[in-house]
């Protein structure tokens, strides 16, 4: 393949990662929803059980983003036992919570209020450092 096609297709993988960012950028119709729920699965454990805000993290435990998210989360749960409540749901496992949550991606993070409403969603790896600011920027200060 000569230097021109290595180009096009590098500029093609490029727009698409756009428009793939592009769309997740769009208003998430879940944000704001309520997502105390009922049933029987593992998305159960997303209920409210001391009204602290929650951090649900759905992935897979063989996927790479997800395997990187696994000391972060641990992190949070011991750094902020108390004041924030953690959950990883394994949506390859338990496919009927990715439908629930409408995951496009994983891993997705959604952050929850004390009340149980999604606040946000970030799609793909996330850092401890982002994950506290958007808290802050939410207005949840957990610390």
């Amino acid at each position: 393949m000569n230097k021109f096609g290595k180009i096009v297709i590098v500029a093609v993988l490029v727009l698409a990662l756009g428009g793939i960012f592009v769309l997740k950028q769009s208003k998430n119709p879940f944000v704001g929803r309520d997502l105390n729920i009922s049933g029987s699965d593992a998305a159960e454990s997303v209920q409210q059980k001391k009204a602290l805000p929650q951090i649900v993290d759905l992935g897979a435990d063989k996927c790479i983003p997800c395997i990187m998210m696994a000391p972060i989360l641990e992190e949070l749960r011991e750094e902020y036992k108390g004041r924030l409540e953690v959950t990883f749901i394994d949506v390859w496992k338990n496919p009927n919570a990715g439908r629930r949550y409408g995951i496009r991606v994983i891993p997705t993070q959604i952050f929850i209020d004390a009340s149980g409403r999604e606040l946000f969603r970030h799609e793909g790896f996330y850092s401890k450092e982002d994950i506290l600011a958007k808290w802050r920027e939410l207005g949840i200060e957990i610390h």
